[in-house]
């Protein structure tokens, strides 16, 4: 039905070190298990292929193939998850079709130790295991039922399953629609007050992120509203800055974006020929 995701899945808060607050949907059983489902299609067809491509190489590496496969087999069967959860960002091409993405608890990208170690742990959720045998098959083969898994994430507020409690980690719903292009400010005083920006300050990827939010959406938003909104994040900045206190919070954040997402990295040099590293003193800056 297609009201039963938005049913499943929750919207938590996350507060990065830097203070800045981001609401997540938690993506639930029904969005993940068919990234899963996907996934596992996506392991064996590799393995198809690494079973071809040693049969046709079986002439020449003769035993060595056999090995060859069943240790592709185990790497697939053990590390996919963690090895395209490290080098995409916390997404492997399941999770990328379907738009989630694994997180740690801050916010902040997961590392390789959480990638690998959720996906290891993969195997707790699909406990208990049901032999063949019970449906009249062979002893030796047992399919997963997933009721361990289901259960954690049944318990828990933000849909974590075992690998995911251990690891400090969540998977969210990735929020696409604002993602509309880079705004281009015609704001005279917006460039006025990006040449004052150290050249040197480093935009972190949260602090990106809350500035294209902030500035896709500030049109929505009245005077009083964009100072509030923008006020948490602004204030430390006009400290590190040297900005004087009364600089529009609206502004340096719409200035510090055209640094970063329109300029070429470089602001205009100052009136000595320098970059300059705060405002200088009678320097015109946009107030409140």
């Amino acid at each position: 039905m297609p009201g039963t995701p938005s049913q499943i899945d929750s919207t938590v808060e996350i507060v990065t070190p830097e203070n800045i607050a981001f609401h997540y949907r938690v993506a639930g059983p029904f969005r993940r298990f068919p990234a899963y489902f996907l996934d596992l299609i996506v392991r064996w067809a590799m393995v198809l292929l690494i079973v071809v491509a040693c049969s046709a190489a079986g002439v020449v590496l003769g035993g060595a193939a056999i090995a060859l496969i069943f240790i592709s087999y185990f790497v697939l069967e053990w590390f996919y998850g963690g090895l395209f959860e490290t080098f995409m960002n916390g997404q492997t091409p399941g999770k990328w079709v379907l738009g989630i993405r694994v997180l740690s608890l801050d916010g902040q990208p997961i590392n390789g130790v959480q990638a690998v170690m959720r996906n290891v742990l993969r195997f707790a959720d699909l406990m208990p295991l049901v032999s063949l045998q019970v449906f009249g098959g062979p002893p030796y083969y047992a399919f997963p039922t997933f009721i361990l898994g289901l259960m954690t994430m049944t318990l828990s507020q933000r849909f974590q399953r075992i690998g995911d409690l251990v690891c400090g980690t969540i998977v969210v719903i990735e929020e696409r629609y604002w993602l509309t292009g880079v705004v281009r400010l015609e704001d005279p005083r917006v460039l006025q007050l990006a040449e004052y920006i150290p050249l040197d300050f480093r935009v972190s990827r949260s602090l990106a992120r809350s500035l294209a939010a902030y500035v896709n959406r500030r049109r929505f938003f009245s005077p009083d509203r964009r100072r509030e909104v923008a006020r948490h994040l602004a204030q430390p900045l006009l400290e590190r800055f040297g900005f004087p206190a009364n600089t529009s919070y609206d502004l340096l954040l719409c200035s510090l974006y055209h640094r970063t997402f329109v300029a070429d990295g470089h602001p205009a040099d100052g009136p000595d020929g320098r970059v300059p590293d705060f405002v200088p003193a009678g320097a015109r800056v946009p107030p409140s």
